[in-house]
């Protein structure tokens, strides 16, 4: 009883899922507060079973060790992000939707994550340490993963998507799995720092079970896809014709995804470890890119319709501009307050942007 009340979220998700897809048809014909309440009640829902994700993700992080244990919970964030995006475009998204749930997920991960993890970190430790070599080693590849997939992209004649979409997915998969060989292969320190009290918190893996939180992880991640679907019915049904900026669902989508993301980063800047905030931010940031976009293109390529990937002008600023900043706030191996401002304003000019639609 007691581990069916711990994973009540999946629970009350499972019960949500089953009562709107009885109701769906009914509900989508109602009037549109009714649909938005539907939404209402999605969002919460899949980003309770989100926090779920986290927890397991957490547990098998714990179990795994650094830098494992981060990459699971990225990976997972992604995957939450995948699932619902193939699904929304699927069921008709539209061709701007996966480039610009990207974007909102490079600025919620860097200006957002980053930046209030610093702030608050600071505000109560100070300065905080992490590994140069991750910092540097993330941004340069974000920088050429963004570059590829949805700067050039702008440049590519429109007879000639097919074979570009083609080009970025192995060079996307080639990307990730050569940064995957360094961050778990010799140079794995780059993404590690040794804290006080490590010892201390590896001691209770002992007791974690690997198998009953990775079928759980599993469990949560495919609720999550099953209410993604009812979600971009409704979604359709709400947005269209309410004035409501077009990036609203990339947004959401966005969040949804980074839910979990978010608790866990900020849980360790109070903890005075920056370096698992600095691989969940960034390291999430890079998965977003080179895992997620192979997905659309290649959804894209088996139904013959072309998606726009090249990013507007005030979004491509956005982008070298988030990048530029994380440069440089990442030169010296420690973050702090200030540095954390820079982020959080550009990320209150992306909301801005955003709610007067660029």
């Amino acid at each position: 009883m007691s581990s069916l009340l711990t994973e009540k979220n999946l629970l009350i998700a499972t019960f949500v899922a089953i009562v709107l897809f009885a109701l769906e048809h009914s509900l989508l014909h109602m009037s549109k507060p009714v649909v938005f309440i539907a939404i209402a009640i999605l969002l919460a829902t899949i980003m309770g079973a989100a926090l779920r994700v986290a927890h397991h993700a957490e547990m098998l992080a714990v179990k795994l060790g650094e830098p494992y244990g981060t990459m699971i919970l990225t990976l997972s964030a992604v995957l939450v992000e995948v699932v619902i995006l193939a699904i929304m475009m699927l069921s008709g998204g539209g061709p701007t939707l996966a480039r610009d749930t990207v974007y909102s997920a490079l600025m919620l991960d860097i200006n957002g994550i980053l930046g209030f993890a610093a702030i608050i970190g600071g505000l109560k430790h100070g300065e905080q340490p992490y590994n140069l070599d991750s910092g540097n080693s993330y941004v340069s590849m974000i920088l050429v993963a963004v570059g590829v997939s949805m700067f050039v992209p702008e440049f590519v004649p429109q007879e000639k998507w097919q074979a570009y979409s083609a080009f970025t997915i192995v060079a996307m998969v080639l990307l990730y799995g050569l940064f995957l060989r360094l961050q778990t292969g010799k140079h794995s320190y780059f993404f590690d720092y040794a804290y006080e009290h490590q010892e201390e918190h590896e001691h209770g893996a002992e007791s974690i079970s690997t198998g009953k939180h990775a079928g759980l992880l599993v469990l949560s991640i495919g609720l999550i896809g099953v209410l993604s679907e009812l979600m971009a019915a409704f979604l359709h049904a709400g947005l269209e014709g309410s004035g409501l900026p077009a990036i609203v669902p990339a947004i959401l989508v966005a969040l949804i995804s980074a839910s979990p993301e978010i608790l866990t980063a900020m849980r360790a800047a109070v903890a005075n470890r920056m370096q698992s905030v600095l691989n969940i931010a960034l390291g999430a940031s890079l998965a977003t890119v080179v895992l997620t976009i192979p997905v659309i293109e290649g959804i894209a390529l088996f139904t013959g319709q072309p998606i726009q990937m090249a990013m507007t002008p005030a979004q491509t600023a956005m982008v070298l501009l988030t990048l530029l900043v994380a440069t440089i706030n990442l030169h010296d191996g420690e973050t702090n307050a200030i540095e954390g401002y820079t982020h959080v304003a550009l990320f209150a000019t992306f909301l801005f942007l955003a709610g007067i639609g660029l």
